[in-house]
């Protein structure tokens, strides 16, 4: 081997080496005893996850929607990254910076099922699926579908493209507690006419956390002619699925939120038959027909944070996909089981299970969202966001891997103050 060559190999494997807590692997040794079923409330395990996190202790943090923060050991690996690429420099981004990412977006999609051929990395969901929106051959009378419910950024991009080409846009409302999935399908299937091009559903949304039936909806969009885009901003990493059998055309999802990556990073998924006809964000140089890379044109970026999305990767398939999602189920159920039907208190996030997983949203009569929020925060050092729009009018409520039952009690008892 060429000692160039031998050189550029030691950075690739050096950058590679996972960064794992050893903690963690011990801990789960430790309970191997217990069933799935009784480690999801062993609170004694879950105290020591949550030393793997670096935790202000001013407040109780129940906002890790906006994002999640990461683990001391992914941490580290990202420190351990920019030493890496800081030292190597121009010689690491000319030559190994590609590869790396080559490797990393191969892991990323196993996560949801998919291979790299249908994903690239990108900056967040905005960006993923604000690239779909415009990169669109849109014409004058086009149509697209989205909900009220939807997230503001991708909204304002239809707004956008409705007046550069002349669409038009028909916007739903989705009801914080339907009676059956059939229910949401049907609000989407009567929005559709022959000229609808686009229809955008989130696969859970941002401000309730409610999951919604994304397969059901995709085929009956299908069975129209109609394209499927998929906010899956908070579903990385939260709970698990598999990219196929959504039966979606694009999915996009922010993995500084749920898979715990440092900030800046996501992912867009497209569906083989639409790579070759969306217009990029940035142009990219001639690829082959079906190379998604042609999408991936980025400019130069702090690499070693998607380098950190393997990291990430390797900290969540070790405690455990399944685990994690039943962890965050479980405590959101724990505490708005708590506060349903009681006197002043609005859940406005469903009580099954299939619908819901770590998110939920509440609010109390006669308290507006946003003074709600800053008396939780002012009275009992707790941390939430005030959502008031449309039939969601409430706090946010996302625990996260690391909170515990006392400060979910906490949070009840506050709820219950002020409620009274």
């Amino acid at each position: 081997m060429k000692k160039r060559d031998f050189i550029k190999q030691l950075g690739i494997a050096a950058i590679s080496a996972p960064i794992i807590s050893g903690n963690l692997s011990t801990w789960l040794k430790e309970y191997a005893h217990l069933s799935e079923n009784t480690l999801v409330g062993e609170e004694d395990f879950w105290l020591k996850v949550r030393s793997d996190y670096e935790l202000k202790e001013d407040y109780i943090n129940l906002e890790s929607g906006y994002y999640n923060i990461i683990p001391q050991p992914t941490l580290s690996a990202l420190m351990s990254h920019i030493k890496i690429v800081n030292r190597e420099g121009s010689y690491y981004m000319r030559n190994m910076q590609w590869e790396n990412k080559k490797r990393v977006t191969e892991k990323l999609a196993n996560v949801i099922g998919s291979t790299a051929k249908n994903v690239i990395i990108t900056r967040n969901t905005t960006e993923s699926l604000d690239m779909v929106i415009k990169g669109m051959d849109w014409k004058a009378g086009d149509e697209a579908v989205y909900a009220f419910q939807d997230y503001g950024a991708m909204k304002v991009m239809f707004e956008q493209v409705s007046k550069r080409f002349g669409i038009v846009n028909k916007v739903i409302s989705i009801p914080n507690h339907p009676k059956s999935d059939e229910e949401i399908v049907d609000l989407y299937r009567k929005a559709i006419t022959p000229k609808t091009k686009l229809l955008m559903v989130c696969h859970m949304i941002n401000l309730t956390g409610h999951i919604l039936p994304v397969k059901k909806i995709c085929r009956m969009a299908h069975e129209k002619g109609v394209q499927v885009m998929v906010d899956g901003a908070h579903c990385v990493g939260h709970f698990q699925f598999d990219i196929n059998d959504l039966e979606c055309d694009y999915y996009g999802s922010s993995l500084h939120k749920w898979l715990a990556v440092p900030l800046g990073t996501g992912l867009l998924y497209v569906k083989d038959e639409h790579i070759d006809h969306l217009w990029p964000i940035f142009a990219e140089y001639k690829r082959e027909p079906g190379d998604i890379s042609r999408l991936n044109h980025t400019g130069t970026i702090p690499v070693y944070h998607d380098l950190s999305i393997e990291d990430a990767i390797n900290y969540y398939t070790m405690l455990g996909p399944q685990r994690k999602e039943d962890r965050l189920r479980y405590l959101q159920e724990y505490w708005t089981s708590k506060v349903r039907g009681y006197k002043n208190i609005m859940v406005n996030t469903s009580a099954d299970a299939h619908r819901a997983c770590g998110i939920a949203n509440v609010g109390i009569e006669g308290i507006k969202p946003k003074v709600l929020s800053q008396r939780l925060l002012d009275e009992y050092k707790i941390f939430t966001v005030a959502i008031d729009y449309k039939n969601v009018k409430g706090c946010r409520i996302t625990p996260n891997v690391f909170t515990t039952i006392d400060e979910l009690d906490a949070f009840v008892i506050a709820l219950k103050e002020m409620a009274s």
